[in-house]
């Protein structure tokens, strides 16, 4: 048997993954607290979707007439946040990785903006349903 092509390097992060319990949930907490913050602080399509969903939350839970309208009204407003983190990251790593203009960095950043313009359009369509149906 061959050895691997790429040895697994002792100081790889995953080490950091192997806490049990409690710590590692703590840990979790921690990073996931650092990555709002970033998100906080170096994006503002993050800060503008947030302030449309702390408006549009508590109408959400107001307008909706049962549980899962309430659900899919809310829902739909945490899809974005989800996918706006995501697409940062994914910006955030093509940046790091390739500095220089190139058409494959070019087509990672518009699929992540592709991504949040189907969350929205997927919220504007469930409130339309929801509240118009």
């Amino acid at each position: 048997m061959t050895a691997p092509l790429n040895p697994p390097d002792p100081s790889d992060a995953s080490r950091l993954k192997s806490r049990p319990g409690l710590a590692r949930l703590i840990n979790a907490l921690k990073y996931s607290a650092k990555g709002f913050k970033a998100a906080w602080q170096h994006e503002a399509a993050f800060r503008q979707e947030l302030a449309l969903v702390i408006v549009a939350l508590p109408l959400g839970l107001y307008l909706g007439k049962t549980g899962i309208e309430r659900a899919l009204l809310v829902g739909s407003l945490f899809i974005i946040l989800i996918t706006e983190l995501l697409n940062s990251a994914i910006e955030a790593i093509v940046d790091k990785t390739s500095p220089e203009v190139h058409a494959l960095a070019g087509r990672a950043k518009d699929l992540g903006s592709a991504a949040v313009f189907v969350s929205l359009s997927l919220a504007a369509v469930v409130w339309g349903f929801v509240l118009l149906g």
